[in-house]
């Protein structure tokens, strides 16, 4: 196997131990330096003195090296800039690291033919998308909530799958060093609420449409099967494919399990809960959205499970909020529910 890799991780992390306290006031900045050490909270820049970076060589270990006291954690200072800016892969921590030390990025053709297979999977890795949801915060006043009310989804609160990051890193193509923009971080959960995935939607800062950059919406570990869920579904669950489009819903049915699974190929594999008994699926107008619906339909027919698709007027449900209101997406919504639905979703939402 090529070991470019491993020899530029070795130069890079020697390089910054060369300049550990710089290290530590841009990466870990709620820390504070003692003596020799960086105190901070973790390595995810948390307030506290339980982490200590070593900052000159000493008999007792080298520069960069940290231990954190309460969780046995340890590494270098790689692992710092990774960790406290919740990045996957090493070709992301290495660029900001070189960037940090004003070093030139390597030719992209020979970076990109030398890096090992196992590093290009690492960007699906599901606990670097659980260090990222535990890096955000809460989306309340944030552009994130700004970006979803410019979609006219009003209603926000609940929505303990969504989260914030004003600077989430990403590579707009193959061969671009990585950008920095403020991102919608969604959980996406299996059916006991672990954490497998995360999905980024990065943002214009003024929070009125999505980042300028060719594929600004990115999903990060395991997604198949599981999806991004707003309530808990017992007998009855809506599923659909896009973040929006299944908020929209929750406009006019607020009590409604939902299930983003955030494509047509994941929407198709969602994995149904146990006691689940009649399904909706929010029908995107396209070909893909067809095939999904269907393939969900023999699955659902197979396990007993009554599945109802939801059709919108326009391209999908959110194009029908934003154009016709909450009001005219309830009338929509009316006669496609099953009778007893309408009263115990569609009626209490009106109280």
């Amino acid at each position: 196997m090529n070991d470019t890799p491993r020899r530029d991780a070795g130069d890079l992390a020697r390089r910054l131990a060369e300049n550990a306290e710089a290290v530590c006031r841009r990466y870990l900045s709620a820390g504070r330096r003692h003596g020799n050490y960086w105190l901070v909270g973790d390595v995810r820049n948390t307030p506290g003195r339980s982490l200590f970076v070593r900052l000159r060589d000493t008999a007792n270990g080298r520069a960069g090296k940290w231990v954190d006291a309460a969780s046995s954690e340890h590494g270098d200072l790689l692992d710092v800039i990774r960790e406290s800016l919740g990045l996957a892969e090493f070709r992301d921590v290495a660029d900001e690291a070189r960037a940090f030390l004003s070093l030139p990025r390597p030719d992209p053709v020979s970076a990109g033919r030398d890096r090992p297979v196992h590093e290009r999977g690492s960007a699906g890795s599901s606990e670097a998308a659980r260090r990222l949801w535990a890096m955000s915060g809460p989306i309340e006043g944030t552009i994130a909530a700004a970006y979803l009310r410019h979609r006219d989804l009003t209603d926000l609160s609940g929505l303990s799958a969504l989260r914030f990051h004003p600077r989430g890193y990403v590579r707009p193509d193959e061969d671009c060093p990585p950008e920095i923009w403020p991102a919608m971080i969604a959980a996406v959960t299996d059916l006991d609420g672990n954490v497998t995935g995360v999905h980024r939607t990065f943002l214009a800062p003024d929070g009125r449409g999505k980042a300028p950059i060719e594929h600004p919406r990115r999903a990060l570990g395991e997604l198949r099967g599981n999806a991004v869920r707003f309530g808990v579904a017992s007998d009855v669950l809506a599923a659909g494919e896009g973040i929006e489009t299944v908020l929209s819903l929750r406009q006019g049915l607020p009590d409604l399990p939902l299930a983003a699974c955030l494509s047509s190929t994941h929407l198709a594999a969602l994995i149904f809960p146990p006691l689940l008994r009649r399904l909706y699926v929010l029908r995107d107008d396209d070909p893909a959205g067809d095939h999904a619906v269907a393939t969900l339909d023999a699955r659902a027919s197979e396990a007993g499970i009554e599945l109802i698709a939801l059709s919108p007027r326009l391209g999908d449900f959110n194009d029908d909020l934003r154009a016709f209101g909450r009001g005219a997406l309830r009338a929509i919504l009316r006669p496609q529910l099953a009778p007893s639905d309408v009263a115990r979703f569609l009626e209490a939402g009106t109280t």
